[in-house]
Parts: C-alpha cells; sequence; structure tokens
C-alpha cells in the first residue's frame, strides 16, 4: 500500500472501530439493565437490545446514497453525530421507552456504506481486498473485546457510564476523521444523483449475487451463535463467563487463513479463487459443527473453519462491490450491500431460533450449509470480472476539476479520483483500452510519474 493508502485504512478502520465498540460493549450486560428501567418487560428489553440493528439495515442505503451526492466525510459526521445523540439519550433514559429511542438513533448512524466507499476511493483496486480485511479484522477484534470488557465496565462505571464512554469514543472518531484525504471523486463526470445508481445496485446480476453471498454468510454467523453457546456448555462443559476462551483463539487463528486467501485476491483471478474457497469452507464447517455436537473439540475445528471463510468473504465481497459498482454510484451499491447484511443477521436469528426450538441444533448447521452452498455455485458459473490497473500519478494543476475532466476523457480510463493535497491523480483503466502514451501530452502530470 501508498502512504495514503496505509493511512486511510488505518484511520477509517479505528473511526469504524471505535463507534462500534461503542455499540457492542454494552451488549453483555445491557438486558439485565435495561429489564430494571420504568415500563420495562422481557421484550421491550430484547427490543432495546436489538433495535439498533433495525434502523442501520433501513438507513444503511439512504447514507450510501448521500454519500454520492456528497463529500462523504460530510455524511460519515452526520452519522456519528447521530451515534453520539443515541449515545446522549440512552445514558440518560428513565425508561424502556427512552432506552429504546436512544438504542435505535445509535443504529440511525448508518456509517458503514459511506465508509466503506470511502475507503475504496482511497484505495487501489488490488489493495482493496487487504483495506476490507482490515477494517473486517478491526471490528471482529472489536466484537470479542467487547464480550471480554462489558461486564468489568459494568462494574466499574455503570451501563450508564458505557454509554457515556460511547458518545466520547464518537467524538474521537470525528477528531480522527479529520486525518483522512477527501478526494474529489471522479469529477469529470456528473454524480448519479437520480434513481439510476440505486436501481442498477437492486437489478445488475453480479451485484445481486455478491449480496446475497454477504446475506448467507451473516445470515450463517447468526443462526450459529443461536446454538453455539448451548453447544458449548453442553459438549465441552464450559459456562457462558468462559466461551471468549472458544470464540478469541478461534478468531485468532483464523486471521493467518484469512491473511493468505485476501494476499491471493491482488493476483489475476484470486478473486474470484478466494471467494469460492471461502464459500467451500463455510460449507465444510456446518459438517464439522455438526458432528461437533457429538465431540465437543470437532465443535471447535468447525468454528475455526467457518470464521477462516467467513472473514475472507467480509473481506473479498465489499472490495468486489466496490470494483463492480459504477464510479458515481458506491454509496448506494454497498448501502444495498449492507442492508443485505442486516437482512441475512434478522433472517438467521429468526430461522435459527425456530429450528432450534422446534427440532434440535443439527437441522440448524444443515439449513445454514444450504444457501452457502448455492452463493458458491452462483460465483462457479459467474463471468470473470475485467481486470482494471491503477496508476497512481503526481499532478500539479490550479484547477483540480478541469483536470479530472480531461483525465476521465482519456480513452480506457474507468475512474479518476484527484488527491488535492497530495498532489495526486489516481486513474483506474482497462489495459486492453488504454495507452499510456495519452498522458505524455499533458503539461501538468510530472514526467516521472509515467
Amino acid at each position: 500500500m501508498t502512504a495514503v493508502e496505509r493511512r486511510a485504512v488505518s484511520t477509517l478502520a479505528a473511526v469504524f472501530a471505535l463507534r462500534m465498540f461503542g455499540l457492542f460493549v454494552v451488549l453483555p450486560v445491557l438486558v439485565l439493565y435495561a429489564g430494571e428501567l420504568r415500563g420495562a418487560t422481557a421484550l421491550t428489553a430484547g427490543l432495546a437490545l436489538g433495535v439498533y440493528g433495525l434502523t442501520q439495515a433501513l438507513l444503511q442505503i439512504p447514507f450510501g446514497v448521500l454519500s454520492d451526492r456528497f463529500p462523504r466525510k460530510t455524511v460519515i459526521h452526520a452519522g456519528l453525530i447521530c451515534f453520539i445523540a443515541g449515545s446522549v439519550v440512552a445514558a440518560l433514559a428513565d425508561s424502556i421507552a427512552v432506552m429504546i429511542a436512544g438504542r435505535a438513533l445509535q443504529g440511525g448512524g448508518a456509517i458503514a456504506s459511506a465508509v466503506l466507499a470511502l475507503t475504496a476511493d482511497l484505495t487501489r483496486d488490488r489493495q482493496r481486498a487487504k483495506a476490507m480485511a482490515v477494517i473486517g479484522v478491526s471490528i471482529g477484534g472489536v466484537f470479542m473485546l467487547s464480550l471480554v470488557l462489558g461486564p468489568a465496565l459494568d462494574g466499574w462505571v455503570g451501563v450508564r457510564g458505557m454509554f457515556w464512554l460511547a458518545a466520547a469514543l464518537g467524538v474521537a472518531a470525528m477528531v480522527l476523521l479529520q486525518c483522512v484525504a477527501e478526494p474529489l471523486r471522479d469529477a469529470g463526470a456528473a454524480p448519479n444523483v437520480t434513481s439510476a445508481g440505486l436501481r442498477k445496485s437492486l437489478t445488475d446480476a453480479a451485484l445481486l449475487r455478491l449480496n446475497f453471498g454477504i446475506f448467507t454468510s451473516h445470515l450463517a454467523l447468526t443462526a450459529l451463535f443461536v446454538v453455539l453457546p448451548g453447544a458449548l456448555l453442553e459438549n465441552l462443559s464450559l459456562p457462558p463467563a468462559q466461551h471468549w476462551k472458544v470464540y478469541i483463539p478461534v478468531l485468532a487463528a483464523s486471521l493467518p487463513v484469512m491473511a493468505l486467501l485476501v494476499r491471493h485476491t491482488a493476483q489475476p483471478g484470486g478473486q474470484r479463487r478466494a471467494v469460492l474457497f471461502s464459500a467451500l469452507l463455510l460449507v465444510l464447517s456446518q459438517g464439522a459443527l455438526y458432528a461437533g455436537l457429538q465431540t465437543g473439540w470437532i465443535l471447535v475445528f468447525g468454528a475455526w473453519l467457518f470464521f477462516c471463510g467467513f472473514n475472507t468473504l467480509e473481506a473479498a465481497l465489499p472490495a468486489e462491490v466496490s470494483r463492480r459498482a459504477g464510479a458515481a454510484d458506491k454509496g448506494a451499491a454497498l448501502g444495498v450491500y449492507y442492508s443485505a447484511q442486516f437482512l441475512g443477521v434478522f433472517c438467521g436469528g429468526l430461522a435459527g431460533g425456530w429450528l432450534a426450538g422446534s427440532f434440535s441444533a443439527a437441522p440448524v448447521f444443515l439449513f445454514c450449509a444450504a444457501p452457502v452452498a448455492v452463493f458458491g455455485i452462483l460465483s462457479a458459473r459467474a463471468a470473470a470480472e475485467t481486470a482494471h490497473r491503477t496508476l497512481v500519478l503526481a499532478v500539479d494543476a490550479a484547477d483540480s476539476r478541469a483536470t479530472a475532466r480531461r483525465l476521465a476523457a482519456l480513452s480506457g480510463v474507468v475512474e479518476v479520483t484527484l488527491l488535492e493535497k497530495e498532489k495526486q491523480a489516481w486513474l483506474r483503466v482497462d489495459p486492453e483500452r488504454f495507452d499510456v502514451a495519452q498522458l505524455r501530452g499533458l503539461a501538468y502530470f510530472h514526467e516521472k510519474s509515467l
């Protein structure tokens, strides 16, 4: 990665992680606390716990579309303000209704699509899966850290204090965001602010396949956690308070496999092979988990297989969405993508709970294997993606928008990103149609960059 890419990815991963820690840290203790608020029932306490997921699912597309129309950092700042406001409301809540409103407002800052679109703007095609992996690992790490620190922080500052901490982390994220470059995205073309970009995101066959992929992986993840805690207790005699002793080592052991597969995506055809292998790992993991109901440690092996495949898809799929989407509608495409993800979370919890309650844990694993296998078959039959190349050029032009228009008009140029402060222009080009000689007559390019 270039210095610009490293700075952008590390900072955006930190922004994402700070917000997600504020959402996750209360998960181990919120239901007990919410149950003591005025007007609380078991149903409303559960709603307070999970309502943030519903508002995130509903608002990913609007935030993504807005990030295509306005500067992405502006949209992300707006989402963080919403998250901070929700944290404050939850911290001050004295009734379950106010708590639910606060949690809903927390989730209403649905910035995932905008953050990932900005990450895509600031990374080249071959580095994008690595960038998504860094962000994905940071979220997974924050989730596991929340399981460990949540009960400890509850004893130290209480749930109200944890919500105030979340608000402070939101402010810190806004400050960090200022360190990220604001690219002039494909300024040579008019932004797609009509319904065309969203319509493409909902009808394009390649994007629909990728959305189905993230839907199935999160359906399987949520269904897994419906039955895995009980299986660990029954087969390994491990009480819930110690389940992190399985989760954290399994997640850590899956990272080298994910890193190897993500590194492979930079090779020609590597993206497709990584996705296919990850889908295969998810299917095999369900078989191992099924067998693990009889032998406890096979259960742990199955969980490891699952996270090897799941974490790789978490990096590879959004990277491919950002490449498949048009230059002017990445935010919309990623908004639809993340809505599919949260819909998978909802369906996985619903279906997993029904199957486990009506039958047993075993049918849950068989149920999860089927849609993942379908996704793998669809991926195997999909047409190969056109391999693009990204040129990083030194540029010194007084009128950046005129520069972008001239670059966008060149034959074979797919996308233009100008980083004005860094004095760089990133050209995403089709190697079969682009001739570098087109650049040599442009006075504002330094010869050494060619």
